[in-house]
């Protein structure tokens, strides 16, 4: 095996594991969501279509993603041009759609709820914590966190499945490996808006 595929295993042992560090930092806590209702199968779909299609991906996301991708010239075979940023936002569309449709799919046939659920607690700290716990664990059929092992899956997945169609000079194991820390690396930033934004929005526009 090759250093980049040994980095890639060792990407998912980690994957695997701060779940249960995740778990025994939260010990002490709930860990159960509060009058919890299991996803139905139109919520899963519109979680789907949100989290792929939603104003969040592509107006905030996807072009921040492109903007950044085409300042640094990355990929450099797309260029600094107009055209360059449409071919980065097109190709991340399509990992985010590949890893959301392997997360709703396996997730539906493990049980495994993708949304995210805002902490019960409204103490600053432990709110924090539950960002990170919810970036790593997912609620099963009975309410309960568990390994969020259909977002594993699909995040690993589409990030190595996508080197199939990406340019040449990003499209090695050790290019996936980076980009399944920044899949990681997203879903925590977008849980942490799911968590804060409502209150700030509270606190702002005293609503």
């Amino acid at each position: 095996m090759n250093s980049a595929g040994q980095i890639a295993v060792r990407l998912i042992v980690v994957l695997l594991l701060v779940p249960v560090s995740a778990l025994a930092q939260n010990a002490i806590a709930t860990n159960t969501v509060p009058n919890y209702k299991p996803i139905t199968i139109s919520e899963r779909g519109k979680w789907f279509v949100v989290s792929t299609v939603g104003p969040m991906s592509l107006f905030v996301a996807g072009p921040l993603s492109a903007g950044l991708g085409t300042w640094r010239d990355r990929p450099e075979e797309y260029g600094t041009s107009w055209e360059g940023f449409g071919k980065r936002y097109g190709i991340r569309l399509t990992g985010v759609s590949t890893g959301n449709a392997i997360e709703a799919s396996l997730g539906a046939v493990w049980g495994e709820d993708p949304r995210y659920f805002r902490s019960p607690d409204q103490a600053f700290g432990p709110r924090v914590k539950h960002v990170v716990k919810a970036t790593f664990m997912a609620p099963g059929v009975d309410g309960r966190w568990r390994p969020a092992y259909a977002r594993y899956a699909g995040n690993i997945g589409n990030n190595f499945l996508s080197n199939t169609w990406r340019a040449e000079s990003e499209n090695s194991a050790g290019d996936a490996v980076v980009r399944c820390i920044s899949g990681v690396a997203g879903r925590m930033a977008g849980n942490a808006f799911k968590e804060f934004w409502p209150t700030i929005k509270r606190k702002v526009f005293k609503k």
